[in-house]
């Protein structure tokens, strides 16, 4: 047999919490590297917490059964956490007090030379996660959690005996490229069983992917209707499983659509930079439907518009997937941001290429009031995207250039990095647009409700990828 010295195990470990703070628990298993062979399992309920704590209490819960297994081996630690992989490889500072005192006891229990950390997607973390979740399902019943009762290696073994190995091929084989591509986008599915941190898979995923689009005019709180014919696009919503937090699993299959020229035509250029686009809370002005741009008073989140930033900073870290955050200058996105940063331990950088459009005349009014004041302007800028607002405004081909070129020097700035752009609804849906190849007017055929989340990956060589999903009513 292996002498303990020389011998090297995996612990997997995983941590969630049904409300973040809520009842919590968390899951960890040690498993033989060669053969996958589970040596030891341990869960526990540990009531009211956030997905961080439980996340970081079954860390040290795994690094403790593989020291009392063979005190002298080396670890090699895989989560799906990406904020608990970068702070305990040093990466990433800790800043949050509850974090602190856990990070300390996991980097007590190994020498730091005998631990390495991967970060790996939530479903490739499905031993842990169920272990985590029988844990909290059994302190729900007012009961401990029982190794003898629990089923998470047999259905982590059934799942790996499911999945079908991914295809292979050279680099420009379009099959294999859509493929990873694919795969480095996570992918939805139905709803279910919570994982263990409340939330759908799929919806965060490694590389994050997309939400939903869109509404009527930019920031515009307001939602224009045009006068087309064409259908409003259709997006998947977000149901929230019982005793989860929000957001939640997607309703329905959210497709991954490839923009540009698509995955096919050309070959995998690696780790994309990926934009986690957020809009910011509600304002005052935004259950009136105003106009509110750049060139407006610059309103503050409502304490509707807080509790959003609240909950997105919530789901977000339990997450871990955010690296960077960049916002747009004005106050409402700022402190939607602020809101983030505090959760997540990260700085804010300030983006002047992330602001609203400039509404000029329009702002603070109603689309019908525009509609009663400037009948004809208005009916040019919802015929051109060239025609900008009365009294001086920005045109959306304007904004267009504006946000293209935001795109580009963030793009290149944070190349195979996850970032959160926090900003309006103009910017965000241009870069949705762009990354599609939609024409300008389907700006007004979108919709992108306050605090909601969406997100385009902009690979190296030129191709972007979108999903969508749109559904903010769980964080009213």
């Amino acid at each position: 047999m292996t002498s303990s010295s020389s011998r090297e195990v995996i612990v997997e470990a995983d941590g969630g919490s049904r409300g973040n703070p809520g009842p919590a628990g968390y899951g960890a298993v040690v498993l033989d590297p060669v053969t996958g062979e589970t040596l030891a399992e341990a869960a526990e309920y540990i009531g009211v917490a956030t997905n961080n704590v439980a996340e970081y209490k079954g860390l040290v819960a795994g690094l403790k059964a593989a020291r009392a297994l063979f005190p002298d081996c080396t670890v090699h630690v895989r989560m799906d956490s990406k904020l608990v992989v970068e702070q305990m490889s040093g990466r990433w500072k800790i800043k949050h007090p509850d974090m602190k005192p856990l990070a300390a006891e996991a980097g007590r229990v190994f020498p730091a030379g005998r631990v390495r950390y991967e970060w790996i997607p939530r479903e490739r973390n499905k031993h842990a996660d169920r272990l985590a979740n029988e844990a909290m399902d059994a302190g729900k019943q007012g009961r401990r959690w029982e190794p003898s009762a629990s089923t998470a290696a047999l259905d982590a073994s059934a799942a790996r005996n499911a999945a079908a190995p991914p295809p292979s091929g050279p680099p420009g084989d379009a099959t294999a490229g859509a493929a990873r591509a694919r795969a480095a986008l996570g992918s939805a599915k139905a709803p279910g069983s919570p994982t263990a941190s409340g939330y759908d898979e799929g919806l965060f995923a490694a590389a994050f992917a997309t939400e939903e689009a869109l509404t009527a005019s930019g920031d515009f709180e307001a939602e224009a209707a045009h006068p087309a014919t064409a259908p409003t696009v259709a997006t998947a919503s977000v149901a929230t499983a019982p005793d989860a937090p929000a957001p939640g699993a997607s309703g329905a299959s959210a497709p991954v659509v490839s923009a540009s020229q698509g995955w096919s035509n050309g070959p995998d250029m690696g780790a994309p930079a990926t934009f986690v686009l957020l809009r910011h809370g509600e304002t005052a002005l935004t259950p009136e439907k105003r106009f509110s741009g750049s060139g407006g008073s610059d309103p503050e989140l409502s304490a509707a518009g807080l509790r959003q930033a609240e909950a997105v900073a919530d789901a977000l870290a339990a997450r871990g997937t955010i690296q960077e955050i960049v916002s747009s200058p004005l106050t409402r996105c700022r402190q939607t941001a602020a809101a983030v940063a505090a959760r997540l331990g990260l700085d804010v950088r300030v983006e002047q290429g992330l602001r609203e459009t400039d509404f000029g005349a329009w702002e603070g009014l109603t689309f019908g009031e525009v509609r009663e004041r400037h009948p004809e302007d208005l009916d040019a800028w919802l015929s051109s995207p060239k025609a900008a607002p009365t009294g001086g405004g920005e045109s959306f081909a304007t904004v267009a250039r504006r946000v293209a070129t935001t795109r580009d020097r963030l793009a290149a700035a944070y190349a195979g990095r996850t970032v959160l752009l926090v900003s309006h609804v103009t910017p965000i849906k241009t870069l949705v647009r762009l990354a599609l190849g939609a024409p300008p007017e389907s700006l007004f055929r979108m919709e992108l409700s306050a605090a909601s989340i969406s997100a385009v990956a902009y690979y190296a060589d030129g191709n972007a990828s979108v999903r969508l999903l749109n559904d903010t009513s769980h964080l009213r």
